[in-house]
């Protein structure tokens, strides 16, 4: 390898304020080489400059605002689950005690570490490569899983107009083809961007009088329709001045956001009184028709369409380019990190998503959205565990966007959304703690799979070997 480009390599490590941690000399065959004493701090991060095009701050706004919500589509089993009160005071508390925190730790640690591969930097950073391979595991599967609720969200929308799409085989075609097509979409590079009464003795309902409440279906949706905030780290290496957009985007999106899923909630609960049952996913279109007729709920249903189209896109491309981040930085072999000729799009990584993506898209929707809660919230756990190691262990580390606490404070800001996550986490079900289990355990052997095929040469890796001591 020319030492030139090695260089190239290191130096954006070095632009981040790290310059007391001086990186490994690379040798020309430093990538077939089985061993390395590569330490947290030295991997090279993906240079930020490298991409012909760039996500501007507009742009980067809305692939925020799809990777979380993409609108209120989704957010009615809340309601099903305990009632208007307890939806309402969940979509208006939960960002601040989740959103607000994964936004914040997201905005300092994308600016620090600006380049492809986001949280599994920071986890890499902080404890070393194995809790960097496995925090990529629990992220990248958390967000394949979660991709496949939105083309069985799309259809339940769209069985309100069209019925057969109700179950049977053309239920399945339908998601089988809006799967694939949603995902040569993603591979093109294509960006995606009446009157009723109101009555607000409605809103402090605490639900149809002797409908037991499941909290379980209750966390899950609130937790579904606000997390995955931290996944525009993985295209950080995209954007445009990272250390200046992202923050401002993360700013506007947790608004937006917010926004999106309370004036909705506060007009249909408080306009038409219908059993609680009825309100599952797809209901804001039966409750358009309600409200002001027919158009109005066909304009919802190619709203749901459209923004289960944007959040499928949203969600492909992060896991995509979280793959290609971690092939950079050695986690997996290089052909991970293969861009398209044609689109400059990551396609072994948009392949390896939609194949995992298909396997779990006919699980049951709450099966599917319980999984990825799960997945994602161990990863958040040490997402929280890596932010505040880095605090202390690299204080001087140069931070363009600094979350403006000292580290008692932001102790207590990680501790109060990790209750929550081990909340969610504790009322989960057999079937999710199996998936889950599962999935943790071939991330575990997938990590020791990569050590056997560096140390054989069975591919080539990145430039820095990615080993323990």
């Amino acid at each position: 390898m020319n030492p030139e480009i090695q260089s190239q390599s290191a130096r954006p490590a070095l632009e981040q304020g790290v310059e007391h941690q001086p990186l490994i000399a690379q040798k020309p065959n430093i990538e077939t080489s089985p061993k390395s004493d590569a330490m947290p701090g030295n991997l090279p991060i993906t240079n930020p400059s490298s991409s012909p095009k760039k996500l501007t701050l507009i742009p980067l706004i809305f692939l925020i605002y799809f990777e979380v919500a993409g609108g209120p589509y989704g957010e009615e089993p809340a309601v099903k689950a305990a009632g208007p009160l307890f939806a309402i005071i969940g979509f208006l508390v939960f960002p601040f005690i989740w959103s607000i925190p994964e936004a914040l730790i997201t905005a300092e640690l994308s600016t620090a570490y600006p380049g492809n591969g986001g949280f599994v930097i920071w986890a890499e950073r902080a404890f070393g490569p194995f809790w960097g391979s496995l925090m990529g595991t629990w992220k990248f599967l958390s967000g394949v899983i979660n991709i496949a609720a939105f083309p069985v969200l799309c259809i339940d929308y769209v069985q309100k107009i069209i019925p057969a799409f109700e179950s049977g085989l053309p239920r399945y075609l339908a998601i089988l083809g809006s799967t694939l097509a949603l995902s040569f979409l993603n591979y093109t590079g294509l960006t995606i961007v009446g009157y009723a009464a109101i009555h607000p003795k409605r809103w402090i309902s605490l639900g149809q009088k002797g409908v037991k409440k499941d909290w379980n279906l209750f966390f899950n949706t609130l937790f579904w329709n606000l997390n995955f905030w931290d996944n525009v780290s993985t295209l950080a290496g995209e954007v445009d001045r990272p250390q200046e957009t992202l923050p401002r985007a993360l700013f506007i999106a947790v608004i937006f956001t917010c926004v999106a899923y309370l004036i909705p909630l506060f007009a249909v609960t408080g306009s038409v009184s219908v059993a609680q049952s009825e309100w599952e996913a797809g209901f804001h279109a039966e409750a358009a028709e309600i409200i002001a007729g027919k158009w109005l709920k066909y304009w919802i249903e190619v709203g749901a369409v459209l923004s289960a189209i944007g959040l499928f896109e949203a969600q492909l491309s992060s896991s995509a380019f979280q793959l290609l981040g971690m092939a950079d930085l050695g986690f997996l072999p290089k052909f991970f990190a293969i861009r398209s000729k044609w689109f400059n799009t990551p396609w072994v990584g948009i392949l390896l998503s939609t194949l995992i993506t298909l396997c779990v898209s006919y699980m049951d929707f709450t099966d599917i959205i319980s999984s990825a809660n799960f997945l994602y919230g161990l990863g958040m756990l040490l997402e929280f565990a890596s932010f505040l190691w880095l605090r202390r262990k690299l204080p001087s580390l140069k931070r363009p966007y600094r979350v403006p606490m000292r580290l008692p404070l932001l102790v207590i800001m990680c501790l109060i959304p990790s209750g929550f996550l081990v909340l969610v986490m504790g009322i989960a079900t057999k079937t999710v703690y199996l998936i889950s289990g599962v999935m943790t355990a071939a991330g575990i052997g997938w990590y020791f799979l990569m050590k056997f095929c560096r140390s054989k040469n069975i591919f080539k890796f990145g430039i820095v070997e990615v080993e323990e001591r």
